[in-house]
């Protein structure tokens, strides 16, 4: 029988942003494969949460960072599509992972920036190259951006950097898969209060002052971009390519 449930792969789905996402992704009756790169037990509430939405899910481990072991993640996936889904290919790939670890321009270690590299470019554009015979043709690509890249926030020079290639690395996907029809967007979340995030907003009266550089005066809430997400995995989204799509709230305007 011909698989007509659509498939989505959120990397880092066990939390905050990636966990929302999922959930978002699920209520409209997509099944969702997660990664997590340690916290298993934390992958697993995931799944048992999406399951009880009535969509199928499944976690899988991986550490987008170790770019040699993208292979053996495709193998693994192929093997999971196939058991759990009685298919070879998945739709939607949303390249979530990623790590919160500012340092100031003039302290960045070598090291520090080829972390962030590895995390939030390289292993972006390595995995995606690696999964694109298992994504449907038809399919979509999200990836994540950052307010970031527009603004600057002293401390995430090199972070931002790394989001300003992924948001050109975008355009060109789009247009290099456009004639198997597949379509890639970013997002790019303002400040978001999640675990990723909590640290920042440890620090007395900052959550005061992202609220008074957002025009809708508070910071972002991760049901703010989960639906975003979800949206472009659906049908109505079909025509929105090579897009960034900024979800900041209005920050710094």
């Amino acid at each position: 029988m011909e698989q007509t449930t659509k498939i989505a792969l959120i990397t880092g789905g066990s939390r905050g942003l990636g966990k929302n996402a999922a959930m978002h992704i699920a209520k409209k009756g997509i099944d969702v494969i997660i990664t997590y790169r340690s916290k298993k037990d934390e992958a697993e509430e995931v799944v048992a949460e999406i399951e009880r939405t009535g969509q199928k899910a499944a976690a899988l481990q991986l550490d987008t960072s170790m770019i040699r072991s993208f292979e053996a993640f495709s193998q693994q996936l192929t093997a999971l599509l196939k058991e759990k889904w009685g298919s070879e290919h998945f739709d939607f790939l949303v390249n979530n992972a990623g790590i919160n670890a500012p340092s100031p321009f003039g302290k960045t270690t070598e090291e520090d920036f080829d972390h962030l590299v590895n995390v939030h470019f390289k292993g972006v554009y390595f995995l995606t190259q690696t999964l694109l015979p298992v994504i449907a043709d038809g399919g979509r690509i999200i990836n994540f951006s950052s307010g970031l890249a527009r603004f600057s926030t002293p401390g995430y020079a090199a972070y931002a950097s790394m989001k300003g290639a992924i948001e050109v690395f975008t355009r060109y996907l789009a247009k290099e898969l456009g004639p198997r029809k597949i379509a890639a967007n970013v997002i790019a979340p303002g400040i978001i209060e999640t675990d990723f995030t909590s640290e920042a907003f440890s620090n007395p009266g900052m959550k005061e002052r992202v609220s008074q550089i957002t025009a809708l005066g508070r910071p972002g809430m991760p049901d703010d971009i989960g639906g975003i997400t979800a949206f472009l995995c659906t049908e109505d989204a079909r025509w929105i390519n090579a897009q960034r799509i900024e979800a900041s709230g209005g920050m710094n305007l």
